[in-house]
């Protein structure tokens, strides 16, 4: 299995619950420094805790499950005080 396969699979665990909210997650590129870039799709994208799930979700998932990880970045985080982020609807 390579590193794309692994780091997909660990993304696999933790899917439904980024689409619970309405969101999911795209692998971009794994660079040869073994950094990988992710984007952050539909609720995601957009919401204002996407730092959050970004840390403690996604990166630790991947980082247990793939130990060769360098580090895992969004390519499109929302920040908290983004005027135009948008907290899915559960939230609010």
């Amino acid at each position: 299995m390579d590193l794309l396969q692994k780091v997909e699979a660990a993304l696999d665990s933790i899917r439904p619950y980024l689409e619970a909210d309405g969101g999911n997650v795209l692998v971009e590129e794994i660079t040869p420094d073994h950094v990988v870039k992710l984007r952050l799709l539909g609720a995601c994208g957009s919401c204002p805790m996407s730092i959050m799930t970004m840390k403690a979700g996604i990166e630790q998932a991947i980082k247990k499950a793939v130990p060769e990880v360098e580090s895992v970045e969004a390519i499109n985080l929302t920040d908290m005080d983004d005027p135009n982020a948008v907290m899915p609807e559960q939230f609010n």
